[in-house]
């Protein structure tokens, strides 16, 4: 054997006796080595890749801080999104989350279900992607859909190996988990920065969400930061076990680093045993928690439940409760939100809680804000709710000072002035100027322009967004006045994509006065409450000067919408947006007499659609069936009447079955709507 080819096979060893050496200590917690023989490897390995610089390898555990510092931080898109969890706050929100779980898995409601119960680590989510079981990217999770790319500085922890142990892995392994800063680690890295006179850092989360975003990755070098692993995304070349837990004793197989305080536990009641054990045990952990994690262990199962909005429906947060502190009600103001709810928020005496400086609470809503007997000058209790809002707890009643000032739900919109409405039974109280209030302006365009509304291709948010903090588009009407020059002046808006929406602008002026009710954003009107409206009264005119009362003879509107389309139509702000939008061109088809689709083929009967169907647009069957007089549910129940099914149809087919409903394909359907 050649001389460089023994070189080699040395280097090949070290590297292979460190990366053993690192799982032992870093991930299983039981070094074989005292630290003096390690670093005796590690010394030898650097002498030879010094000497040899051809043998050295991106994967060696001499090149963890091997790259120049980066000048931005690159974009990344996560291939499946990163979710957030739901919260539960409490035993009752526990329990409530698994009675869906069962409900949804339709299991024995005596049953356990058997939860992977985690503690809910306060750190950075990132993402780590292995090829072939080499580190080739790092990133975080950003708005879960994208997010920025660290591969430079994960890296440098001790704790990601760079390339996988043993075999079996997946040619293509993606892993999430928390980055975080140790306690131990994070004092004395404030303690020495203090000594230094530099900047220190709040609390650990902090400090970790920091180290990751150092432009130089020796800085990142010189950080204690950690890692645990907690879940799989992408994988592609291989199988995993069929069990969460199963997984993340498969990760450790493999050298990634997984919280050693994990267990499986049946029920609510093995749930709520580990929280009160990891509560009791948390000032005593090396690291920050804010609460445990529950995941239904069995990934079958996981699949079944699938997602809710952004968060998965087999896994729940459980939050530990906040810290609180002492403060003094200065005033209280009223916001107004993206939907037009107006929020009473408390204006607070500064003081420091939960890690950060905190001048403003929410009082969520006016029903809390009484419930609670909150008034200007009270002391209070407030809190980082679930570590991150924070809120008035409660009021200390025996130091409330004489003239402390009661305040109440204000009856004009501090934004636009128009009549806040305030529902007897509801906790919300909202603006009515939807078409009109500057604090409601962009949701409202998002809404206006969606595809089941005015349906304005190319109309995105971020256009949006630039439209009105420009202050050009303060209505939907406004885009109906719109020019190709205005457009290009917008980022990322050439001559052809601004000619390409105003094309698109103009194709929504024909549309059908269901979508157009739809579009205009009415608190509680949806889809089909528009279509029914439509159908009921036949034009618009009408529709704007019903009553109460004659709002509520509509098939599914009660009390509660009947008030919302009231109020809405009552807003003079509203319907001087409504003529302009019509005087801009918006048209549809109406009917001197009020319709009929009570009166047609499918009046009464529910469907659910799922699968692909190779005729039809989902859009389209939906559309086709609400004009025959039926209803589209998106949930399988006993009330269904037809599941409408195509290719690959999911879960819905399956509980159709096993409940009796009739299932039908699209020639099936299409028998059905012959009869329009």
């Amino acid at each position: 054997m050649s001389a460089s080819a023994t070189i080699q096979k040395r280097a090949e060893w070290l590297r292979e006796q460190i990366r053993y050496h690192n799982y032992r200590y870093h991930v299983l917690d039981d070094p074989e080595l005292p630290d003096i023989e390690y670093d005796r490897l590690v010394r030898e390995l650097e002498s030879l890749e010094r000497d040899n610089p051809d043998i050295v390898t991106a994967d060696s555990p001499t090149q963890r801080v091997g790259a120049n510092p980066v000048k931005a931080f690159g974009t990344i898109a996560h291939k499946l999104p990163m979710l957030s969890l739901e919260n539960a706050f409490s035993e009752d929100e526990l329990r409530d989350f698994n009675r869906r779980v069962i409900d949804r898995l339709q299991t024995d409601p005596d049953s356990a279900i058997a939860y992977a119960a985690e503690p809910k680590l306060d750190g950075v989510a990132v993402s780590l992607l292995y090829e072939e079981g080499r580190l080739v990217r790092g990133a975080t999770r950003g708005d879960g859909e994208r997010g920025e790319d660290i591969t430079h500085n994960v890296r440098t922890i001790e704790a990601v190996p760079l390339s996988l142990l043993g075999r079996g892995f997946p040619g293509t392994l993606e892993v999430r988990g928390e980055v975080f800063m140790p306690r131990a680690g994070f004092r004395e890295f404030n303690e020495n920065a203090r000594i230094k006179g530099e900047k220190t850092f709040v609390n650990p989360r902090n400090a970790a969400a920091g180290s990751l975003r150092q432009l130089d990755p020796r800085l990142t070098a010189e950080r204690p930061l950690d890692i645990y692993l907690y879940a799989v995304g992408q994988v592609d070349g291989g199988k995993l076990p069929q069990r969460h837990s199963q997984v993340l004793d498969r990760l450790q197989d493999w050298g990634l680093k997984v919280c050693p305080e994990r267990r499986v536990v049946e029920g609510v009641d093995g749930c709520l045993q580990f929280y009160r054990e990891m509560g009791a045990k948390r000032d005593l952990l090396a690291y920050d928690i804010d609460g445990v994690v529950y995941k239904v262990d069995r990934l079958d199962y996981q699949a079944q439940l699938g997602f809710v909005s952004r968060a998965p429906r087999w896994a729940i947060a459980h939050k530990f409760p906040a810290q609180e502190e002492l403060t003094i009600v200065r005033d209280i103001e009223f916001q107004v939100g993206r939907t037009g709810a107006v929020t009473p928020v408390a204006r607070l005496e500064p003081v420091f809680v939960g890690g950060v400086t905190v001048s403003n609470a929410t009082l969520h809503n006016m029903h809390e804000l009484h419930r609670k007997d909150v008034r200007i000058g009270d002391t209070v209790i407030v809190r980082r709710a679930g570590d991150v809002i924070p809120e008035v707890v409660a009021v200390l009643l025996d130091r409330r000072v004489k003239g402390a000032r009661v305040v109440k739900v204000p009856k004009k919109c501090p934004i636009c002035s128009s009549a806040v409405l305030s529902i007897e039974g509801e906790a919300v109280a909202r603006c009515t100027g939807g078409l009109f209030c500057p604090a409601q302006r962009a949701e409202a365009l998002r809404h206006f322009a969606s595809r089941r509304a005015m349906d304005i291709d190319g109309l995105g948010s971020k256009l949006i967004e630039q439209l009105v903090a420009v202050d050009r588009v303060r209505t939907p009407a406004d885009l109906y006045h719109l020019t190709v020059d205005e457009l290009m002046t917008l980022e990322r808006m050439g001559q052809k994509s601004a000619e390409k929406l105003l094309a698109s602008i103009e194709r929504s002026k024909q549309t059908t006065l269901s979508r157009f009710l739809y579009a205009l954003g009415i608190r509680e009107v949806g889809e089909a409450t528009a279509s029914a409206l439509a159908g009921h009264f036949g034009n618009l005119s009408e529709l704007m000067s019903a009553s109460e009362e004659s709002l509520q003879a509509v098939s599914d509107v009660g009390p509660v919408v009947a008030s919302r389309v009231y109020a809405f139509f009552s807003e003079k702000h509203n319907r001087d947006v409504i003529q302009s939008l019509i005087k801009a061109g918006v048209i549809w088809a109406e009917r001197a007499s009020k319709a009929a689709v009570a009166d047609g083929p499918l009046t009464g009967k529910v469907f659910v659609l799922t699968g692909t169907l190779p005729g039809m647009t989902r859009d389209e069957a939906k559309d086709r069936i609400q004009a025959a007089g039926g209803k589209v549910s998106g949930s399988v129940s006993a009330k269904t009447d037809f599941v409408v099914f195509g290719d690959k149809a999911g879960s819905k087919l399956t509980k159709a079955q096993k409940l009796g409903v009739r299932t039908i394909d699209q020639q099936e359907l299409e028998k059905l709507l012959a009869d329009q």
